[in-house]
């Protein structure tokens, strides 16, 4: 991995953390920017890279705020996979995507994390015995309105950042 490279996707993980603390969090809804610093690293520099700023800042975010789980990796895996998705749409499309394809990629990957968000929460509510019919599906409709506001936002915004950041880096995606 080249240095420019490994010191924008610590910058980027550290900016997924601090992200999962700037939400707007009700304990059953949550609104953040968190998955944005990883959609930008899968963009840049593919599946990999993406997955592991997913990791890594979702995984510092939990143990800074919550500590170690049972569901912690639970936790973990819509930000792996927003990685992954999105990286592998990038590297098909040879990092040159255009703003159509970007916004597909965006939207699929962010419907993915909103479902895979609501199986957390409906496991995590099972194995700590907080269950509630309302906590899994009665805020999944506030849950879809905060996903499409994300897709649409990061649809609008990450056509244009890419191109320089991919400069910068030194990214396929140029």
């Amino acid at each position: 991995m080249k240095t420019k490279q490994l010191a924008m996707n610590a910058m980027l993980a550290a900016m997924c953390a601090a992200l999962g603390y700037l939400a707007i969090d009700t304990n059953i809804v949550k609104a953040s920017f968190e998955s944005l610093p990883v959609l930008v690293s899968a963009l840049l520099f593919g599946p990999v890279n993406g997955m592991l700023v997913g990791g890594v800042g979702s995984f510092v975010y939990q143990l800074l705020r919550y500590g170690v789980s049972v569901t912690t990796a639970l936790w973990m895996l819509p930000c792996v996979a927003s990685g992954l998705i999105v990286g592998l749409g990038a590297r098909m499309g040879k990092y040159s995507l255009s703003r159509r394809q970007v916004l597909t990629l965006v939207v699929f990957s962010e419907l993915v994390f909103m479902g895979l968000n609501t199986f957390t929460i409906f496991v995590d509510s099972k194995i700590y015995d907080y269950y509630f019919p309302g906590i899994v599906m009665g805020a999944l409709g506030i849950r879809f309105v905060i996903c499409v506001v994300k897709a649409a936002a990061y649809g609008a915004i990450l056509p244009a950042l890419i191109k320089p950041l991919g400069q910068l880096a030194g990214s396929p995606a140029r």
